[in-house]
């Protein structure tokens, strides 16, 4: 009978506690369901509130199974105390990696410096986003290679991001005294016109000791061709100013290899033959970030698609409601299916198809 009472005595004694853990995992689990198992198409950058969300409710629930546990008021108070220290050493001893740049995340996306598909440059790195997420962002870079940057990185550092409105192009060359510079600005604006740069103009940088430094800059329109269109500039200034006769040398050559006085290295060629078009570089380079910045795209469209459909629903008779609420099914079918990485695939083939399609209906 002792025996069957102490085992009574016990129970009741860690029932509190039981019914506690039981509460707290229960809650965490359906936490866990609601906030992001069911919104996994989100992608990272739009989960990272629910993740910050989730974390504080963990904190919550280990401070209330300390409360429930079955021992004396000092005691549980300091339980409490051990785990607000063991808290506060982590977060001390992890300050300069994990924590950091959580708070460093958060501070990215107040302030929105950038987004996923845009050109950004910090710290001797160049690239586009692919993707933000909670302790770290993705850019891909001109050799096609995915680098991962802390956010802390991101914001001790200078960034210098690439507006979608437009950039300028530019590049820089030395010629020598002996061609006047009206000549060559006439050249280098041609040059920059044929490479499809808008209000092209030229400045003259330094007046050295052997040569004249030029810059030809203009505006690109379609930033996604950056790279093709660096390379086209060059490409034409070096056409455009050989096919006007001039030699593109510093002075400085007679002291390395001597050559006869009439003499222009220029190679050989059929004239003026100015570069207009070629494969661009962006679609093999940036592939990921491409694909990156056209899910989100399609993802922003479909939740919009989404929000006006329920609107509508509210005031519409009931056929109407028949025929909105498929659209909002197969619109957040469609959503979630674009989870998927390759944009290639079938299934987002289809979200692709769904977002154009309710676009049409409207």
């Amino acid at each position: 009978m002792s025996l069957l009472n102490s085992i009574v005595e016990a129970a009741n004694t860690f029932a509190p506690l039981i019914g506690a853990m039981l509460i707290v995992g229960v809650t965490l689990w359906l936490a866990h369901l609601l906030l992001i198992k069911r919104h996994q198409e989100l992608g990272n950058e739009r989960l990272f509130p629910r993740q910050l969300m989730m974390l504080g409710l963990t904190l919550v629930g280990i401070i209330a199974i300390a409360l429930a546990l079955p021992v004396s008021e000092s005691s549980r108070n300091q339980v409490i105390a051990l785990i607000g220290l063991v808290i506060s050493g982590v977060l001390a001893f992890s300050s300069s990696t994990i924590f950091t740049n959580i708070m460093a995340g958060t501070m990215l996306r107040v302030t929105k410096p950038f987004r996923t598909g845009d050109f950004i440059e910090v710290g001797g790195f160049f690239g586009r986003v692919v993707e933000r997420g909670l302790l770290d962002t993705e850019i891909q870079t001109e050799n096609r290679e995915l680098v991962a940057l802390p956010n802390t990185f991101l914001i001790t550092n200078p960034i210098s991001v690439t507006r979608s409105s437009g950039c300028i192009v530019s590049t820089t060359l030395s010629l020598g005294y002996d061609i006047h510079h009206t000549r060559v600005e006439s050249l280098l604006l041609a040059a920059a016109k044929h490479s499809e740069l808008e209000d092209p103009f030229v400045q003259v940088l330094e007046l050295g000791n052997y040569a004249i430094t030029y810059k030809v800059s203009g505006m690109l329109a379609d930033v996604k061709s950056l790279l093709t269109a660096r390379s086209m500039l060059r490409c034409n200034i070096l056409d455009s100013l050989h096919g006007d006769g001039i030699e593109i040398m510093s002075p400085t050559i007679m002291n390395q290899r001597p050559v006869a006085e009439d003499s222009k290295v220029i190679p050989l060629g059929k004239g003026q033959q100015l570069v207009s078009s070629r494969i661009p570089a962006e679609t093999l380079v940036f592939d990921k970030a491409e694909k990156a910045e056209r899910l989100e795209k399609q993802k922003q469209k479909l939740q919009h698609k989404i929000q006006t459909a329920k609107t509508d629903l509210e005031n519409a008779t009931a056929e109407e409601k028949e025929h909105i609420q498929t659209i909002i099914d197969s619109s957040q079918e469609a959503l979630k299916n674009l989870n998927g990485n390759d944009l290639d695939s079938p299934v987002n083939k289809t979200a692709s198809a769904v977002s154009s399609g309710r676009e049409k209906n409207d």
